[in-house]
């Protein structure tokens, strides 16, 4: 696999300390089928350029994440012109980072890109659940004629047949999308963004708790007061701590198997939504290794090759009864 340079890659670090690899960023400005706003093609240029800017430490979690990862950046590559072998395309890449048993951070692009993303995933695992944060349902079967528009994302990823969803901030959904919704509730479950305040995040813990997860992320979900970059904006969304508290749920909760972050659309001019993106992303992967399930599991769950880690109770200047675990690898 052909590599950027560290020192431009994602966080843009010149590794001079020997840290096992373990996440390919794969960059797939792919836009195709965008129905409003435009420039999703440039989301992975920039959300890259924006994480040069990003504080490696993590206040939270007491470290610099990025010495215990191992990141490296895909050399930009051109992407085919047909939607269906620009999917299959993004499949065989993901499939190849799998076989390395790496972790694919994949960076769109329009949100079309995940049914491809996912394929290799739904074929190696029995049950997958796909954790899904997006302002839209995206459970057409077609939009505007083209069943591989972003529109119809996660309806072409429930054709296959192990694939379950969790979706979080829905505000936006036709009468045929609720149709098929109500077909298939046992599939899909959706914590809508109206009722935020009354959403049991003790029911999504139970939802989640030791599945395969793979991680889509449409920055729609957010709410478009924090992020306008995006071709389809929608009010009333989600704000940056409810979506961190989501996300370490699912990182202790669940074995966490890949993850794209996609539709964002750059202003120019506007660079701090590219840099929240970014952030994003160094969050999702330090959660995803640090909280990792796997390794905050017991010796005697039988998995063979997993990370023991040595957990120490930290208490926050936040909250004397909130604890923060921060893990050593023991060698």
């Amino acid at each position: 696999m052909n590599y950027l340079k560290n020192k431009i890659g994602f966080l843009g670090v010149d590794n001079k300390f020997k840290t096992k690899q373990k996440v390919v960023v794969v960059p797939f400005g792919l836009e195709k089928t965008v129905s409003y706003g435009s420039g999703t093609k440039n989301g992975p240029k920039e959300i890259i350029k924006a994480s040069h800017q990003v504080e490696l430490y993590d206040e939270e979690l007491h470290c610099e994440p990025y010495k215990k990862i191992g990141i490296k950046t895909l050399k930009p590559f051109k992407i085919h012109k047909n939607i269906s072998k620009a999917l299959e395309q993004i499949s065989k890449i993901n499939q190849k980072i799998i076989d390395k048993k790496l972790f694919s951070m994949t960076l769109g692009g329009e949100h079309s890109i995940t049914p491809g993303c996912i394929k290799p995933f739904a074929k190696k695992y029995k049950n997958l659940c796909l954790l899904h944060f997006d302002a839209h349902a995206d459970l057409r079967e077609s939009y505007n004629n083209q069943k591989f528009s972003h529109a119809s994302a996660i309806k072409r990823c429930l054709d296959y047949k192990n694939v379950s969803v969790i979706s979080f901030g829905i505000r936006n959904i036709s009468a045929g999308e609720i149709s098929y919704l109500k077909k298939n509730s046992k599939r899909i479950k959706i914590f809508w963004a109206k009722d935020k305040v009354k959403w049991n995040l003790k029911y999504f813990k139970k939802l989640i708790k030791n599945k395969n997860v793979y991680l889509t992320f449409d920055v729609d979900g957010l709410d478009s007061s924090i992020m306008p970059a995006t071709g389809t904006p929608e009010p009333g969304g989600l704000f940056w701590d409810e979506t961190l508290k989501i996300l370490k749920i699912a990182s202790k909760n669940s074995n966490i198997v890949g993850a794209d972050v996609n539709e964002l659309s750059p202003i120019k001019g506007f660079n701090s939504y590219n840099f929240l993106v970014a952030k994003l992303v160094y969050k999702i992967l330090s959660y995803k290794f640090l909280y990792n399930w796997s390794s905050l599991k017991t010796p005697d769950n039988n998995l063979k090759g997993i990370n023991i880690i040595k957990a120490t109770n930290i208490f926050t200047e936040r909250s004397p009864k909130e604890r923060v675990i921060q893990g050593m690898l023991v060698p």
